[in-house]
């Protein structure tokens, strides 16, 4: 299509650069060429490359090499290279005691697994002005409840995003880091809640924190696989089961806090005795001419409380419930914690070898689903499949823990007031963290035992009914009034949050097989993000179902009220019932006391759609976990030659020659 012939005009631009690009091709199909015959010559004769190996020039060192001295490797000095570098990670050679690692790796997860106890927290920052009982200004249940959603959707992002940056800086750092991010993060949710600002919160416990958790959660499940080859689901286990005894020390200690804390409200007397009035949701008492802020506390809020008070008028702000300081206090010890943990971590010396006995096979050693990357494991329906699983699984056991005090309180104290006492409702907190606890680690050797597909079958299957027979449960403690439904309650929760457990810490070893124990980290990570969606998914599903059932509740007991008692009692018309609840003047207790003799309390009903809903959740994880399939695997041929290069400084390099037994016969490579 030329009108011109290139003697006419000079080359244009393209045909130059096409006759570059051929000239590189055909000059690396020439290199190419040569490692093939190199490549072949060493089958025959592996000599000639073992000593070209050995004499490589040592250019570069990599992270898990260490350098010697004398090498021409310029070692960065300093006190953070001394103690946070990439060497220091390094155990030194010869170290064996692969035990001893399990320890700061189970601090540190026992420090950031704190966050399952927020519950706690949650039921107390609701009155925080209130002490008894909400106030006006006090904040919501499912404000309150929020920090743990906030967390832990920003750990399955922040791990999703550093992933191959802790890679690149080693653990020490990585967690080092996390620690000023945690324990950072609980002083400034502290400060949130001195100042009662929602947004400082939710920024610094639940951004701050929650990334602090990101950065630290992979880091030593990573480091403890490399030191248990062998038992990676025990490994994995151990590590996150410290993440789910995080809340055994969390709950005693924050109540410990607070109890030395905290200063009891002004309490003005009896109801009956002043003149009070509702103004713009605010409860106002005529206190010497003067209208006093005040909340009207009866037998049943004060039975949610840990102190014996009178029932009646409490002057408003003029308590603190210690939960400032305790989250304070919580926050720097959990800081030492870390940094103590960070410094104690060190990864396997290119040495090690792992205690594994020999295992003679008759068949063709088969490639694990080979190592492959995020990028390759992003692109397979199993990692898709899985983490809906994970979802599913982890969203109830989120909404559990979210609310579980005040649950418990809700659901059991009108109809066994003399068990479910406010300690009680903490103790069942404590039971669900055993049961975290314990999933993680029985879970685990099982998934061992029986493989991580099987375990997770259980997983998916036994939640089902776990979930679905809770409403029935609570209707026999209300028929009965026996305790006996109660504890099987207890139980049944603890097992279903045992298995939610159980998933956490089976899940990385999960990963290992499907795709490979290199990139584990990285993969982890991303897969954190489908903990983010049952973070954020558990507690709201949980609560606004709640917030449905109750509103539905108080129409059903409006319409068994007169709206002159109603009137008399909240200083406003009927029709105006849903704003008061949104002002938290209005109550189920208080609506109560103004029906009839035997209207019976729907407060204990309040979770059953929620719990229905979780019984669903977990059947559509039974479908899709039954949908994962193991990725194809490569047969390693039985001919050709495997060198065998230990990860050490170059000029250390030895090339093995090693004997494989393939089939019946001895092949030499």
């Amino acid at each position: 299509l030329q009108r011109k012939t290139s003697s006419q005009r000079p080359a244009s631009r393209s045909s130059r650069f096409l006759k570059i690009m051929l000239r590189k091709v055909s000059v690396n199909a020439l290199k190419i060429n040569q490692a093939l015959k190199l490549t072949a010559a060493g089958l025959r004769n592996p000599a000639p490359i073992a000593a070209m190996v050995a004499n490589l020039p040592t250019k570069r060192t990599f992270s898990s090499e260490v350098p010697k001295s004398g090498d021409d490797v310029k070692v960065k000095t300093g006190l953070w290279n001394k103690y946070f570098g990439l060497e220091s990670n390094i155990a030194r050679e010869g170290f064996n005691n692969r035990w001893l690692m399990v320890v700061p790796a189970f601090f540190t997860h026992m420090s950031i697994g704190s966050t399952w106890a927020w519950s706690i927290m949650a039921d107390v920052i609701t009155r925080e002005n209130g002490f008894v009982t909400s106030s006006f200004s006090d904040w919501t249940l499912l404000e309150s409840a929020y920090p743990l959603s906030i967390v832990f959707l920003t750990l399955g992002v922040s791990a999703s995003l550093v992933g191959k940056w802790q890679m690149k800086v080693g653990a020490r750092q990585a967690i080092a880091t996390a620690a000023a991010f945690f324990g950072g993060g609980c002083l400034a949710g502290a400060a949130g809640i001195h100042f009662h600002s929602l947004p400082l919160l939710y920024a610094g416990y639940g951004v701050m924190a929650g990334s602090g958790l990101g950065l630290a959660y992979t880091p030593p499940v990573q480091t403890l696989l490399q030191w248990f080859p062998d038992k990676k689901g025990v490994a994995s286990g151990l590590t996150i089961a410290g993440f789910g005894s995080g809340a055994l020390v969390f709950t005693p200690s924050v109540q410990y806090l607070m109890d030395k804390f905290h200063k009891l409200p002004e309490y003005l007397g009896p109801a009956q005795n002043f003149v009070t009035q509702v103004k713009d949701g605010r409860l106002l008492a005529d206190v010497n001419g003067a209208l006093v802020e005040v909340v009207s506390a009866g037998s049943t809020e004060l039975a949610k409380i840990p102190y014996t008070l009178s029932e009646g008028l409490y002057v408003v702000g003029s308590g603190s419930t210690g939960a400032t300081e305790a989250l304070a206090v919580m926050g720097g010890a959990y800081f030492s914690v870390m940094m103590a943990a960070a410094l104690a971590f060190k990864k396997p010396h290119p040495t090690y070898v792992a205690p594994v006995a020999a295992v003679a096979t008759n068949k063709a050693p088969v490639a694990p689903a080979n190592d492959i990357t995020l990028e390759q494991a992003m692109r397979q329906p199993q990692f898709y499949l899985l983490g809906t699983t994970f979802t599913c699984l982890a969203t109830g056991g989120m909404g559990m823990f979210s609310v579980a005090k005040p649950m418990m309180s809700e659901v059991f104290s009108t109809a066994l007031p003399a068990i479910v006492t406010s300690a009680f409702a903490a103790k069942f907190i404590l039971m669900l963290s055993a049961g975290n606890l314990g999933g993680r680690i029985i879970w685990a050797a099982v998934s061992d035992a029986i493989g991580r597909r099987n375990t997770f079958m259980i997983f998916t299957a036994g939640s089902i009914p776990l979930y679905y027979f809770l409403p029935t449960l609570v209707e026999n403690v209300l028929t009965t009034g026996s305790s006996v439904p109660l504890y099987t309650y207890c139980a049944s929760t603890a097992l279903a949050i045992s298995m939610m457990g159980g998933v956490y810490a089976i899940l990385p070893a999960y990963e290992s097989d499907l795709f490979g124990t290199k990139f584990v980290g990285a993969v982890h990570g991303r897969m954190m993000l489908f903990s983010s969606i049952a973070a954020l998914a558990g507690p709201t599903l949980l609560l606004n179902l709640r917030s449905i059932s109750e509103k539905a509740a108080i129409n059903d007991l409006l319409t068994k009220v007169s709206p002159e008692n109603f009137q008399a009692t909240f200083g406003a018309p009927m029709e105006s019932a849903m704003e008061l609840l949104a002002t938290k003047t209005l109550n189920i207790s208080k609506l109560l006391a103004l029906c009839p003799p035997g209207t019976l309390d729907p407060t204990p009903h309040l979770y059953d759609t929620t719990m229905y809903a979780m019984s669903g959740l977990t059947a559509l994880a039974f479908v899709a976990h039954g949908l994962v399939r193991p990725l194809p695997q490569t047969p390693v041929p039985p001919t050709g030659m495997v060198i065998d290069v230990p990860a050490a400084p170059v000029s250390d390099r030895v090339v093995e020659v090693k004997e494989a037994e393939v089939g019946d016969r001895q092949v030499n490579k």
